[in-house]
Order: structure tokens, then sequence, then C-alpha cells
């Protein structure tokens, strides 16, 4: 891969976590100014996730797949070390650098939109409840795209991905972060959506650990699970044809 192609996918995945994490944010601190219940700040807050999304998915994934997520980049090289599949060494240094950055400013972007005090959250995460949410949470997200990417059907895959997320804040305890990034992005608004500092190493071991379950889950259900890695999570443009 050039290193034009390189920055150009790159720059998708800084923009895709950015924008992501600015939605989660945003509509976290809209629902908390707007509602007083918290079933239905949670509610609002997923629907507008899962719709998000899916819509920066279908935008973004034609460029570098939409990962957006470190979890799935860390899958994707796995996958295709001895293939020659998927990403790259350098690749996967690169998507996982911007897609941290990216969620950093998204959640600066969301708390200057709504004029919120720039700061650490305080909504302190944890305890072995949490923690085993995020592990099924990120379990279950990876199969969804590992399964879809196998199969050929990954054109579905962004409708499919933001419904799981929609759903899996309602059924996981921890409402489903299910990313590295996004985890380290929320940290920087003490908000609704919010999580402390001290929080977050305990939520991204267990989605690291989740991530390896769900690999591994894909592997038993989909033989020549790795043929997928080129397609992970959306089918994208080749090296040459982005270059």
């Amino acid at each position: 891969m050039t290193s034009t192609a390189l920055a150009r996918r790159s720059f998708a995945e800084l923009l895709g976590t950015g924008l992501l994490v600015a939605v989660v944010v945003g509509s976290g601190i809209a629902a908390q100014r707007l509602s007083t219940d918290h079933g239905l700040r949670l509610f609002e807050n997923a629907v507008v996730t899962a719709a998000g999304l899916a819509v920066l998915i279908a935008v973004l994934g034609p460029v570098s797949g939409g990962h957006f997520n470190p979890v799935v980049s860390i899958a994707d090289w796995l996958l295709g070390r001895n293939s020659g599949r998927g990403l790259c060494g350098r690749d996967l240094a690169a998507y996982v650098s911007a897609q941290v950055v990216g969620a950093i400013g998204g959640a600066l972007l969301a708390n200057a939109m709504f004029g919120q005090a720039a700061g650490f959250s305080t909504h302190q995460r944890s305890g072995g409840h949490l923690w085993l949410g995020e592990v099924v949470a990120t379990a279950g997200l990876l199969l969804v795209i590992l399964g879809l990417a196998r199969t050929g059907n990954s054109r579905q895959t962004p409708w499919a991905v933001g419904a799981y997320i929609g759903a899996a804040y309602w059924f996981t305890s921890s409402t489903s972060f299910a990313n590295p990034a996004v985890t380290v992005g929320r940290m920087f608004s003490d908000s609704f959506a919010g999580i402390a500092p001290r929080s977050v190493p305990g939520f991204v071991v267990a989605q690291l650990v989740g991530g390896a379950v769900g690999l591994a889950t894909a592997a038993v259900l989909y033989p020549r699970l790795a043929s997928a890695a080129d397609t992970v999570v959306v089918p994208h443009e080749s090296p040459e044809k982005v270059g």
C-alpha cells in the first residue's frame, strides 16, 4: 500500500471514529439536558448511536473498511497475518493511532457544540459485572462483523452493526462501549455518556478479552475465516484504486 493510500484510509478511520464519539457523547449530553428519566436517556442515546454508526460505516467504509475500533483492526490484522490479506503491521499502527486521536477529538467536539466545560468524566464504571458486559458486547460485535464478512454479506454490515450496538446498549450491564478508542474518548466528557479515567483500563482489558472470544468463536463457526480479512468491516477499495 502506498503512503498516500494509507494516509487516506487512516484519515477515514480518524474521521469516522471522531464522528462516532461525537454522536455518542453529543446525544448523551442532549439526552441528559432534555430528559429526566434515566431509561429514556439511555434509549435516546442508543437509538442515535445505532443510526449514526450505521451511516458512518456506509459512508466511510468503502475507503478504509469502516473499522473505527482497535479491536476490529487487531482482529483483521491477526486474520491476515498468514494469508497476506487484511491489515499489515504498519497499517494496524496507523489505524489504531488514528482511531484514538479521532475519538478524543470527537469528544472535545461534542463538548464544544453543547458548551460543555472541558475536563475528565467523573462517571465511575467499575466492577466485574460491567467488565463481563464489555466482554459479551465486544465478542458479539466481532462475531457479527466477521460472520457477515465470511459469508459474503458485508453489504449488510452497516445496519447490522448499528442494530447490534443499539440492542447491546440494553442487554449488557455496561451499555456496550465495545471499543477501546471510544472508551478513551468518552473519558474526556463529564456527561451521561462519559467514563472516569480510572475506569478505562478495566473496560479496555475486558474489550480485548471480548475480541479474543469473538475471534475464536467466529473461527469455529466459519471455516477459512482468514479469507474474509479484506472485507472487514465492509468491502473497500484496493490500495491500487485508493492510492
